[in-house]
């Protein structure tokens, strides 16, 4: 082929690339924020709010907060608040922006790499469309997805130009790219073993390959080395990947998100570690009933399926090294897919899901590999496969992009994702309870109590929903009800402070005022920056008449938060009540400053 005809293709495939990835995921710009997460990481996180920051930029490499540790994530969110305010439309074009720089650069790093234009094209492709990615792109608290795979690509390009010519600034920005990634999501920590298995193909580093040296020259690799050497080569990374997982783990342990060991066995992990690598590979072919969450089931293992699971992924793996010998991309993509699910599968299990789409982001390319190149020489003694397979291309890309197009309605609002999750799996609890935050936000609390409880037949020790039933039933005004819920959300989880805080609402609203300021002290106990449970404490102390002792809650709420308009003027009302005007007028001018009409309120109030 000329070689301007060549060019020619390549800018036609990076053309549909992106109008095909816009045309399908395009309707994102109009998604809003979700109750699952985003309001964790974005919408009701002041520190990312802020923007920018100096202490933004501290906090973003020292907190914990969601049980992980990857600043650069949190650095991307505040710029993205930086630049758009908290606009959700515009984040979710930002998380479009970068799966569509992902989906460009792997095609770019597979053509550098193999010389080929259609296997590297349909990897690209099949990325892009899949459904299983669309977790990754429309949700906005995965940005950590599309950002560290993001920093992968480059890593791979850094790598790529390293390999075909040597040179420290060029190994150093390959490390350098590679903790980037890592600062992004910690997932990358298989990268190193990753670039091992690149060595083997296609760049074909190892000595010994048997790959003709006029080949090695025609693709600009550098010369063979020992697989020893290529293994030295890669310890800097190795020891990063190390660093990382250290630290990960630790950010976990005292987020309390990594699940004990006496909760779910390591018999029980294993059993859905190896259930979970089957139903990913069916989901490849099959990718039917995709849910923004899978419950976690040990009852439903059976162990012929546990058995059936680990036989296949032997079988493949054998047949895999079997035919590797003179089919590199076969064990390339298979242990490619294997080895980068490794941090996820659930061996050191976090969070509450079974699986999860969003894990398959990066691993999936692996088997992406295995059909791109496997199916052309399948077919390599049919004399029509160039006209079939670029039918096949075709038809599988189109059909794929309808379905993730379809995948990608249902991530529009709380309600559609929630619900079709409900429609699509079974005892789904974070469904149901997510979907009864939607509908209490709406002022549905009936609705809302339903979900609440259904999620809680399913899932009795799920304390979130027994808290958000207690929500409900407060706003309905049944107010036993109420306390039972906040009883039973205490007991599932002791150190649950909001919780107590609002059963002193409620045990107040009951008239049990003494039972409310001890449930106050407990919140007070449990988290002593408490400013709202110090607020509420005053307001129990004044309403039983004991001004004297309201004044020092108030006082420690402020604190607290300095610029708490309500316990400001709560305090101001507890002074003119008390007869201490001339305090009551300091309220009053702090006030001023705060909040105009409250201060106008309190003034009122002392003038009498």
């Amino acid at each position: 082929m000329p070689e301007s005809v060549k060019k020619s293709f390549v800018i036609f495939t990076y053309f549909v690339l992106i109008l095909s990835t816009l045309l399908v995921f395009w309707q994102v710009r109009n998604f809003s924020f979700l109750n699952y997460d985003d309001s964790d990481y974005v919408s009701a996180n002041t520190q990312v709010l802020n923007g920018l920051t100096k202490d933004g930029v501290v906090w973003a490499f020292t907190t914990n907060r969601s049980a992980n540790w990857h600043p650069l994530t949190w650095l991307s969110h505040m710029l993205d608040c930086q630049l758009f305010g908290a606009n959700p439309g515009l984040m979710h074009l930002m998380n479009l922006i970068l799966h569509l720089a992902n989906t460009l650069l792997l095609f770019a790093v597979f053509r550098k790499m193999t010389g080929t234009l259609w296997q590297s094209a349909f990897v690209a492709a099949a990325f892009a469309l899949h459904p299983m990615h669309v977790e990754s792109v429309a949700w906005i608290a995965e940005r950590k997805d599309v950002l560290s795979t993001l920093f992968l690509l480059l890593t791979l390009a850094a790598y790529v130009g390293y390999v075909k010519r040597h040179g420290i600034v060029r190994y150093v920005l390959t490390l350098l790219l590679f903790a980037l990634g890592l600062l992004a999501k910690p997932m990358l920590v298989t990268l190193p073993a990753l670039l091992l298995l690149l060595d083997y193909w296609p760049l074909e580093r190892i000595r010994g390959q048997g790959t003709e040296d006029r080949r090695q020259r025609a693709k600009g690799t550098s010369q063979k080395i020992s697989a020893g050497q290529l293994i030295i080569e890669k310890i800097p990374f190795f020891a990063l990947s190390v660093i990382s997982s250290v630290i990960t783990f630790l950010v976990q342990l005292s987020g309390s998100a990594v699940a004990h060991i006496d909760i779910l066995p390591l018999k029980v992990r294993t059993a859905n570690a190896f259930l979970s690598y089957a139903r990913y590979t069916g989901k490849l072919f099959w990718p039917q009933h995709l849910a923004v969450f899978y419950p976690f089931d040990a009852d439903s293992f059976a162990s012929w399926q546990v058995a059936m699971c680990v036989l296949l992924l032997l079988v493949i793996s054998i047949l895999v090294i079997r035919f590797g010998r003179n089919r590199k991309y076969l064990p390339v993509g298979w242990f490619w897919f294997v080895g980068t699910l490794v941090p996820v599968i659930g061996f050191v299990q976090v969070g509450l899901q079974g699986l999860a789409d969003r894990y398959t982001y990066i691993p999936y390319t692996g088997l992406f590999i295995m059909i791109a190149w496997g199916l052309p020489e399948l077919l390599s003694k049919w004399p029509q496969r160039k006209t079939a397979l670029g039918l096949s291309m075709v038809i599988i890309l189109t059909t794929l992009g309808i379905c993730t197009h379809q995948q990608v309605s249902f991530w529009n609002n709380n309600f559609t994702l929630f619900s079709h999750a409900i429609e699509v799996t079974q005892n789904n609890y974070i469904a149901h309870n997510n979907r009864g935050v939607y509908y209490d936000t709406i002022g549905r609390y009936q609705d809302a109590i339903e979900d609440y409880k259904q999620a809680i037949k399913t899932n009795p020790d799920y304390s979130e929903a027994n808290y958000n039933l207690g929500v409900a039933c407060g706003k309905l005004g049944r107010r036993q009800e109420e306390v039972e819920a906040y009883k039973r959300a205490i007991k599932i989880k002791p150190y649950y402070a909001k919780a107590y805080c609002n059963l002193g609402i409620a045990y107040d609203a009951l008239g049990r005022r003494q039972d409310a300021i001890e449930a106050y002290k407990q919140a007070i106990r449990i988290k002593p920056d408490y400013a709202v449970a110090y607020l509420n404490l005053g307001v129990t102390y004044y309403r039983l008449g004991r001004y004297q002792d309201a004044v020092e809650p108030y006082k420690q709420a402020i604190r607290i938060q300095p610029g708490f308009v309500l316990a400001h003027y709560n305090l101001g009302v507890d002074y003119s009540v008390a007869g201490d005007k001339n305090s009551a007028l300091e309220e009053y001018k702090i006030l001023k400053t705060l909040d105009a009409e409250k201060a106008n309120e309190l003034f009122k109030l002392i003038s009498k």
